[in-house]
């Protein structure tokens, strides 16, 4: 292995063109200081137009802000708390993508970058680094860029998976800077009901895929009981980590990957991070692999299990977005969708409240205006809230809106029922599913 030679961040970034693209590794393991080190240069007068690319990111994030408009850009691939304000009042924007697709747009230069910022973990005897918590785009990013910059910090775990030579980067640079952790809420009694819901879905041997939050975590303290779990996911947090090292996750059906945890970036507890670090049964992959429904699909009665901001009487699930106002992104749903139901015994599944935290009905007769379709009524499947399960696949119109009215709050669904009615007319009421 060729000694490791550091430069400064300031040195490094230096040699970034006005008018670059960037990519940054992102979610817990952004590069802060080569961020810190871009704001030095703008903040002296000696760049402009460059725009950054990313999923979501935690931490601060300058490069959205509006005392930097005309010098930074920010268009991210899936929108976070950091940048929201900014991107819903036009110093920032969101670039939509199916998140599996976003290696695409890098590798076939429809996003030329021009340079990949990226944070790694120490090498090994092999002079070989890893992503750590975050391989998404950045396998993509560091094959496509320009000029490629890697930050190499001590606290990102070397975890298998898609790993890059030292050779592959122009400059290094040497960080300690530890990886932004998070916790999640514990579940209400209500994601508790259904998390119990869409548990009585999953069956022992099924493959997973979930997200992370108060949700997901309901999911995963109802799934204990289970046996020989397979996951094949974007990203875990501690919930799910709780079920590996409980062995109920253990990948020992799955057809692909077998006996291993396959992911592409993680948000949670240091726990999380130092259960990847070295840990042969963990996989991190690019984006292109762990979100493609060809390779989902491989994996016999996967389940993967989606969350919405609402859902429509006929189907239509609105998860980017809060009317016009963007919240998040497309993310992988509809890739882990598609994916699952092309699975030999796989389901799809929409979970959510049926009311918000204020009380507005997530069941609607109409999506509110500007709201985006992130998955299409002709792929969604089965549907869940704490009132029940339903399945709508193969089901017209109006066999939707009874079952989705069904498992709606109580007190909305003679609303619904009413609104119904007035869409389809008078021979709504006159059948029965």
């Amino acid at each position: 292995m060729k000694p490791i030679h550091f430069v400064s961040a300031d040195e490094a970034v230096s040699h970034i063109k006005s008018g670059s693209h960037i990519h940054l590794s992102s979610v817990a393991s952004v590069p802060h200081c080569l961020i810190q080190a871009l704001c030095r240069r703008a903040d002296a007068g000696d760049v402009r137009d460059l725009h950054f690319h990313h999923f979501h990111t935690e931490g601060p994030a300058p490069y959205s802000e509006p005392r930097y408009e005309g010098i930074f850009f920010d268009q991210g691939f899936f929108i976070g708390a950091n940048v929201r304000p900014n991107v819903n009042a036009g110093y920032a924007d969101y670039l939509p993508v199916h998140l599996g697709e976003s290696a695409k747009l890098y590798r076939e230069r429809i996003i030329p970058l021009g340079a990949a910022l990226v944070n790694v973990s120490l090498p090994d005897e092999n002079g070989m680094v890893s992503f750590g918590t975050s391989f998404d785009c950045s396998v993509a990013a560091v094959e496509s860029a320009d000029l490629v910059i890697g930050v190499v910090n001590p606290n990102v775990p070397f975890a298998y998976g898609d790993l890059v030579p030292l050779e592959r980067f122009d400059y290094l640079v040497e960080d300690d800077a530890p990886l932004t952790t998070a916790s999640f809420a514990e579940p209400t009694p209500v994601e508790m009901e259904i998390g119990r819901n869409c548990a009585a879905l999953v069956e022992d041997g099924d493959c997973i895929q979930m997200g992370i939050g108060a949700l997901p975590n309901a999911l995963a303290s109802q799934l204990g009981g289970h046996k020989n779990l397979g996951l094949h996911t974007e990203m875990f947090a501690d919930g799910l980590l709780r079920l590996i090292k409980a062995g109920v996750i253990n990948g020992a059906n799955k057809k692909l990957d077998t006996g291993k945890v396959v992911a592409s970036f993680l948000l949670g507890s240091q726990e999380v991070y130092s259960f990847i670090d070295h840990n042969p049964d963990v996989l991190m992959r690019d984006i292109a692999y762990t979100n493609n429904p060809f390779i989902i699909a491989q994996n016999p009665h996967m389940k993967a299990i989606n969350s919405a901001v609402e859902v429509d009487i006929t189907g239509q699930v609105c998860a980017d977005s809060i009317g016009t106002r963007i919240f998040s992104g497309t993310g992988g749903q509809l890739e882990f969708v598609r994916g699952a139901s092309m699975s030999e015994g796989g389901k799809s599944i929409i979970a959510l409240a049926s009311r918000t935290n204020k009380g507005r009905n997530k069941i609607v007769a109409s999506l509110n205006p500007g709201g985006g379709v992130v998955t299409p009524r002709p792929d969604g499947h089965w549907f869940v809230t704490e009132y029940g399960a339903v399945d709508v696949y193969g089901r017209s119109l109006q066999d939707r809106a009874k079952l989705l009215i069904s498992i709606a709050h109580p007190e909305d669904r003679e609303m619904l029922d009413r609104q119904a009615f007035e869409r389809f007319g008078p021979h709504y009421h006159n059948f029965s599913i």
